[in-house]
């Protein structure tokens, strides 16, 4: 599953928080991550874009797949 809401929900489980939503994009920020961008649009997110955003937040694919 790479659907932009499993993502939010990872990323708010180890600590993010929602700041606000610009248009279809949503901003989550951490004390000690980066803040991270994710686009709200309906499906899948594209592999790519997945694996930049879990990269970008400091994670790896296995860390989303355990959680």
């Amino acid at each position: 599953m790479r659907s932009s809401r499993g993502l939010v929900r990872f990323l708010l489980r180890q600590g993010y928080r929602k700041v606000r939503q610009t248009g279809s994009h949503l901003i989550l920020e951490h004390s000690q991550r980066p803040t991270v961008v994710i686009p709200m649009h309906r499906g899948d997110l594209p592999k790519g874009l997945f694996h930049r955003i879990l990269k970008d937040a400091g994670f790896s694919l296995e860390d989303f797949q355990k959680a």
